[in-house]
């Protein structure tokens, strides 16, 4: 192998890691944002079972049908 075909093989290689790091940069680009939508959705599930919830227990107890302030 001469000098001028290691120089080229050398910078092939450079070129060959760089395109590897961008990618594996955009693919963990796109498990954030995946991630972060799926946080979203879990807690606005949340948020709405919670919300039914105190609503059901409102209804079968009556707790919150009114209020005493005469202490």
């Amino acid at each position: 192998m001469d000098l001028v075909s290691a120089v080229s093989g050398l910078q092939q290689a450079q070129v060959l890691s760089q395109v590897q790091y961008a990618v594996a940069g955009k693919v963990l680009d796109q498990q954030k944002l995946d991630g972060n939508a799926a946080i979203k959705l879990i807690e606005a599930a949340s948020a709405g079972a919670n919300r039914a919830g105190d609503q059901l227990v409102a209804a079968a107890t009556g707790l919150g049908g009114s209020l005493d302030v005469t202490g």
